[in-house]
C-alpha cells in the first residue's frame, strides 16, 4: 500500500478520537507520562507548580515551575506540531494574556 492509503486506513479507525487534559498537579504529582487509550488522539498531563532553582543571567534563582507532558499518537500527529503545541501552552501559562487577547 502507498503511504497515503495506510494513513487513510489508520485515521478511519481513529474516528471519534479525543484529546484529554489530565491535571495530576492537584494531587501533588510532580511529573509523569500520561498514557493514551484508544480512541484518544493525545493527552496533556499538567503537574504541580513548585519553586525550583533555575539559572537566569548566570545566577541561580528560585522560580515557580510546572512540568507538562504530551503523549500523542504519531500516526495522527507529527512531532513538529506536538512541540509547537507544547510551546504555545508554555507561553499561555507564563502569560495568560495570550489566551485572553488571542495573541
Amino acid at each position: 500500500k502507498q503511504w497515503y492509503q495506510r494513513r487513510v486506513a489508520i485515521t478511519a479507525g481513529m474516528d471519534g478520537g479525543t484529546f484529554t487534559v489530565s491535571n495530576g498537579g492537584v494531587f501533588g504529582s510532580l511529573y509523569g507520562t500520561p498514557i493514551i487509550n484508544l480512541p484518544q488522539s493525545a493527552i496533556l498531563g499538567m503537574h504541580a507548580i513548585q519553586d525550583r532553582p533555575v539559572a537566569r543571567g548566570g545566577q541561580v534563582v528560585i522560580r515557580p515551575m510546572m512540568y507538562i507532558a504530551l503523549t500523542y499518537d504519531h500516526r495522527l500527529i507529527d512531532g513538529r506540531e506536538a512541540v509547537t503545541f507544547l510551546r504555545r501552552i508554555k507561553a499561555a501559562v507564563e502569560d495568560p494574556a495570550i489566551l485572553l487577547l488571542d495573541i
